[in-house]
C-alpha cells in the first residue's frame, strides 16, 4: 500500500505522525510519501524529494501564525502531484481540508483529528479575539462537512461527541521500554512537549525559581511559542531549555528525572484530552506532577505514580518535587508503578496494529465512506 501523509502545521518529527503512525506503516511493509515542512530544525533525516527506506520526503513551508497562505498553496500543489495514484491519503491538519484535490483525483482520504480545534482557537495569540467565535464556527462546519466526505480517526475518545457517526480512536500511546531507567544524574524535573502559556510556561519558570535554592533544576524539552520564549528568556540560567528535540531523544533526556511536569491550564481544548507527556513520563518510569485535568489526574491517581496539583499552584508543585527529592524510595516506587501501568495498557504497538488494519480496510473500499471496520475501543 502506498500512503501519502501530509501536514502543514506540525513539525515533521511530530511524535504521533512520524514516530508512531509512519513507523507503523513502514513496519507493516507499506510505502509512504511524507509531505511536511522539512525545513524545520530537527526534522527527520530525509532529503527532499528522495526515497529513503520506503519514505519519500516532500518539503513544503510551514503554516504558522498568520503566515499560512503560501504554505497552503504549496501543500495544494504537493497533494495534486502526489495523491493521485496513491492507495490512501492521510492528512493531519484542518487547514488541509481547504486544499485537498478534487474527489475524483484523490484516493480514499483520512483526516486524523488531533485536537478540539475550535476550542484550541481560544488560546491562539495570533488570532484576534473578535475573530475567534467566527473561526470556531467555521471549524465546526468543516468538521461536519469532513465527516460526510472523508474517513476520520480521533486522537481521543472524548472527541466522539463532536461527530454524528462513530469513528475509530487512535490514542496517543507510546513505546514502553522493557525496564524503566532508575533515578540518575543531576537533580532535575523535566517537561516534554510544545511550550506555551496555556501549557504552563510561566508556572514552570516560577517553579524553577522555587527549586533553584534546593539545587534542583528545571529542564524544558520542546519548541516554544513567542509568549513562552519570553517567559524562558526572562528566567535566564534558571531554566535549561533544549528547544525542539525529536521524540525518542527527548524521552531519553527525561529518563532519571525526579518528576515530569504537566502543568496545563483549565482550557476547553485540554478538558477531554490525555496529555501525551503524562503517558510518556510513565513509560519511562518518571513520576508525574499534573494539574487536575480529568484524564491525566485519573490516570496518575489510579496508577499511584505521581501528584495532582491545582491549576496555577506552583507552590504545591514545588512541594511535590521536594517530597520526591527527599524520599528516594517514594520516587522509585512511583516511577515503577507508572512504568507498570504504561506497560499493561498504554503501549503503542497494539494500537499501531489497529491503526494499520483500519487504513488497509479503507484503502480497499475507495467507493464509499464506511463505518469503522471494527468497533472503536
Amino acid at each position: 500500500m502506498h500512503v501519502v501523509v501530509c501536514t502543514v502545521v506540525h513539525h515533521p518529527a511530530d511524535a504521533r505522525i512520524y514516530f508512531r503512525q509512519i513507523r507503523a506503516l513502514l513496519d507493516a511493509g507499506h510505502r509512504v510519501t511524507y509531505i511536511a515542512p522539512f525545513g524545520e530544525a530537527g526534522a527527520p533525516g530525509l532529503p527532499p524529494e528522495r526515497a529513503v527506506a520506503s519514505v519519500t520526503a516532500v518539503t513544503i513551508p510551514r503554516a504558522a501564525g498568520r503566515r499560512r497562505l503560501g504554505a497552503l498553496r504549496a501543500a495544494r500543489a504537493a497533494l495534486a502531484r502526489h495523491a493521485p495514484g496513491a492507495d490512501l491519503l492521510l492528512v493531519h491538519d484542518p487547514e488541509l481540508l481547504l486544499v485537498l484535490p478534487p474527489r475524483k483525483k484523490r484516493p480514499p482520504t483520512v483526516w486524523d483529528v488531533h485536537e478540539d480545534t475550535a476550542a484550541a482557537l481560544t488560546t491562539k495569540a495570533w488570532l484576534p479575539g473578535f475573530l475567534r467565535p467566527a473561526a470556531a464556527g467555521g471549524v465546526r462546519f468543516a468538521e461536519r462537512l469532513a465527516e460526510r466526505r472523508l474517513h476520520l480517526i480521533l486522537a481521543e475518545h472524548g472527541y466522539r461527541a463532536r461527530f454524528r457517526r462513530p469513528h475509530p480512536v487512535v490514542p496517543n500511546t507510546t513505546y514502553v521500554p522493557g525496564t524503566a531507567a532508575p533515578p540518575s544524574g543531576p537533580r532535575r524535573v523535566v517537561y516534554v512537549g510544545h511550550i506555551s502559556p496555556d501549557r504552563g510556561s510561566a508556572e514552570m519558570v516560577s517553579l524553577a525559581r522555587l527549586l533553584a535554592p534546593h539545587g534542583i533544576s528545571v529542564e524544558l524539552i520542546g519548541p516554544a511559542d513567542a509568549a513562552a520564549r519570553a517567559h524562558i528568556e526572562a528566567a535566564g540560567d534558571l531554566v535549561n531549555w533544549h528547544g525542539f528535540v525529536p521524540n525518542e531523544q527527548a524521552l531519553r533526556l527525561a529518563e532519571g528525572a525526579l518528576a515530569g511536569l504537566s502543568l496545563l491550564h483549565d482550557e476547553a481544548n485540554f478538558a477531554h484530552s490525555m496529555p501525551t507527556k503524562v503517558v510518556e513520563y510513565m513509560a519511562r518510569g518518571v513520576p508525574v506532577i499534573t494539574t487536575p485535568l480529568p484524564l491525566a489526574a485519573g490516570l496518575v491517581q489510579d496508577a499511584g505514580c505521581g501528584f495532582v496539583v491545582g491549576f496555577g499552584d506552583v507552590r504545591a508543585a514545588a512541594d511535590a518535587v521536594l517530597k520526591l527529592d527527599g524520599d528516594p524510595g517514594l520516587r522509585a516506587a512511583m516511577g515503577a508503578r507508572g512504568h507498570e501501568a504504561a506497560r499493561k495498557s498504554l503501549g503503542w504497538p497494539a494500537d499501531a496494529r489497529a491503526f494499520v488494519t483500519q487504513l488497509e480496510a479503507w484503502a480497499r473500499k475507495p467507493s464509499r465512506i464506511a463505518a469503522p471496520s471494527r468497533p472503536a475501543p
